[in-house]
């Protein structure tokens, strides 16, 4: 590791040229794939940059990575030298060898899927190993992979070690100075920052996957205030009392840290049943020639154009959906240990003496949906509920769409039996890698991409509305219908908006009116539309409001990743990032592209109220606030 006149030194250096070749080929590869997904190309300059800091943000991982190998080093010559020690040592190359190329392949595995080096949902897959290795089993040659890996390692193994057995002389015996000098590199490697660059797709080629792992595991969830910007609690409170504002609506106490208020409907009450389909990676952009069913059903809905995902995952979506709130950094509150007992959709709806289900095609146990969603009052029916005779079709990620929303009809008509009204979160899992379904369904071939998962989807979702047509609940039932997130948000800004679009549908025919709302809004807006197009009044704790009733204007939404929490507004994009000052640019919707602000003198307003909405709700959840007890004032007092 330090001298390279010895053999250690020598055995070193050739491990990390070794790793300095597979991470220079991965990062060709990546910006090859890079050129021909995002349309980048980059100046001879810009390559050079790419690749220099590149090769200086591999060398600490490499250095922490053979920190297995700091024992050997200091250990006496005599396990060094003879036919055992170097079959010993050929091993430990082989094996770093294989562990090397592994890495290369997952991350170019992970790049096609996800646009970006390994970050927080690489952390998620390592926890939940059961759906991913089997969604990894369906949708690649893995054991030919692996053979491919082995061997290949053995030949470089070869190469490398040949010429330097030959010439191998027994390393001196271990020196204190050795032993200081390992331990500063280890050091310096811990507290080492990589070099970065401005632009996403520069910053992610220049990284390293090992790195970016790592590093994603530590900042999987963030305390805001520790890391972001703040302004003054009564101010921020003050901003989200004015972004709450709608008509008919009265807050709770006085207290200037209050954001609970009393919704008062202004049209007859209605209290039919709900069936919110939430459909994985459904983006706008999907929606076209093999979406039929979907398009038609638009024709005959309250179409909400204007809609934003708040994140990239099916945690935050449902975090959004339930909770009606601005994405919160680091982890979902669907994934943290205190995410039950909150107030949610299933609080209005049970206050109404509805049933509320999850109904789910795969195991809720992963990203911990069963514990949020039964924390908060549902009832699980999720893969472990159904009969084997009652699934036709299923792969890694659960049960096909179809035998998914057989089962939801299955719960409906049994509510209905009982007399009583019923609200179902269904979320479906066909349009996710591998993209596999029962063969003859569309005429694009089951496990061939996307396309063909989509259009499954659509088909599935036509069926399902078919056959609920026919049954006595139907007409008195709203279904709701809208994606989770996209099926990609990666582009060259960190926070690209057009990537962030997803439909929202609700479709009630006789009961709501046809339309189409272009107005700028979240997903956290689904539920209070929904309410305000029932009739209800209720006490609401939601950061989310009624679309009717906002003026084109006053539309926002919330986007973000784990870390990057964005505040889009019908011309300007704000973002906050963990310690860094906040920045705001021009947005064009109509284009989609980001530019330089015209408005430098509101620069400063739109970061308050940025910071005003995250930090707020934030604070609430952090100090139990957002707890349904907390919320539902006026219920329990009734009870």
């Amino acid at each position: 590791m330090i001298c390279f006149r010895n053999a250690r030194g020598r055995y070193l250096a050739l491990l990390l040229l070794l790793w300095l070749i597979v991470n220079a080929a991965v990062r060709t590869t990546l910006l090859v794939m890079a050129h021909r997904t995002l349309e980048t190309s980059f100046a001879l300059p810009e390559l050079i940059a790419i690749y220099f800091r590149g090769t200086i943000n591999d060398l600490f991982p490499y250095i922490l990575l053979t920190l297995p190998m700091l024992p050997f080093l200091l250990l006496k010559k005599h396990l060094w030298g003879g036919r055992t020690g170097r079959i010993i040592f050929s091993l430990i190359f082989w094996l770093y060898g294989c562990a090397f190329l592994f890495g290369a392949v997952a991350e170019t595995l992970f790049w096609d899927e996800f646009g970006s080096r390994f970050n927080f949902i690489a952390v998620d897959y390592l926890i939940y190993t059961t759906e991913v290795i089997r969604n990894i089993t369906e949708s690649y040659p893995v054991f030919p992979l692996l053979a491919a890996i082995a061997a290949s390692a053995a030949v470089l193994a070869v190469i490398f070690l040949r010429g330097f057995w030959k010439r191998a002389h027994l390393p001196a015996p271990r020196s204190t100075w050795m032993t200081v000098v390992c331990i500063l590199l280890v050091i310096a490697a811990v507290i080492y920052t990589p070099l970065s660059a401005s632009d996403r797709v520069e910053r992610e080629l220049s990284a390293n996957g090992v790195w970016s792992l790592f590093s994603a595991y530590r900042n999987n969830e963030l305390d805001y205030r520790e890391f972001y910007s703040v302004i003054d609690t009564d101010k921020a409170f003050r901003l989200v009392h004015d972004g709450l504002q709608e008509k008919q609506v009265s807050f709770l106490t006085p207290n200037s840290e209050e954001w609970r208020r009393t919704i008062t409907a202004t049209r007859p009450e209605w209290n039919p049943n709900v069936i919110q389909i939430v459909v994985e990676s459904l983006g706008t952009n999907l929606l076209g020639k093999n979406t039929p069913n979907l398009n038609a059903v638009i024709q005959k809905s309250l179409y909400l154009s204007g809609l934003m995902a708040t994140g990239t995952r099916t945690v935050r979506g449902i975090e959004a959906l339930t909770l009606c709130l601005p994405p919160t950094p680091g982890a979902s509150i669907v994934r943290r240990p205190d995410c039950g007992d909150l107030f949610s959709t299933g609080s209005i709806f049970r206050a109404r003496g509805y049933d509320t289900a999850f109904v789910y095609g795969g195991f809720g146990y992963f990203d911990n949906m069963n514990a949020f969603f039964s924390g908060n009052g549902f009832r699980i029916v999720d893969r472990s509920s159904v009969s084997g005779s009652d699934i036709t079709f299923a792969n890694a990620w659960g049960m096909c769409d179809e035998d998914l929303f057989r089962t939801s009809l299955r719960e409906a008509d049994a509510c209905f039996e009982q007399g009583r009204p019923f609200y179902q979160f269904v979320l479906t899992t066909s349009n996710h890698r591998p993209f596999t379904y029962p063969d003859g369904k569309v005429s694009i071939p089951s496990g061939s991409g996307r396309s063909g998962a989509v259009a499954y989807t659509d088909y599935a979702i036509g069926s399902f509305l078919k056959e609920a047509a026919s049954r006595p609940w139907f007409a008195d039932t709203v279904f709701i219908i809208s994606g989770d997130h996209t099926s990609g948000a990666a582009g060259h800004t960190d926070l690209p908006p057009d990537r962030y679009r997803i439909p929202a549908i609700i479709y009630s025919p006789g009961h709501i009116a046809p339309a189409q709302v272009n107005t700028l809004c979240s997903q956290a807006d689904i539920a209070p539309t929904l309410f305000a197009l029932l009739g209800w009044s209720y006490d609401s704790g939601f950061f989310g409001r009624n679309v009717l009733d906002m003026l084109p204007e006053e539309g926002r939404a919330w986007i973000g990743t784990y870390q990057i929490l964005g505040m889009l507004k019908p011309d300007s994009l704000t973002m906050l990032e963990p310690l860094k000052e906040p920045v705001v640019t021009a947005w064009n919707p109509d284009t989609g592209e980001l530019g330089p602000l015209a408005d430098r003198e509101g620069t400063g307003t739109r970061i308050e109220e940025a910071v005003a909405w995250y930090q707020t709700a934030h604070d609430l959840f952090r100090s139990g606030r957002l707890k349904e007890k907390t919320v539902m004032l006026r219920h329990e007092a009734e009870r």
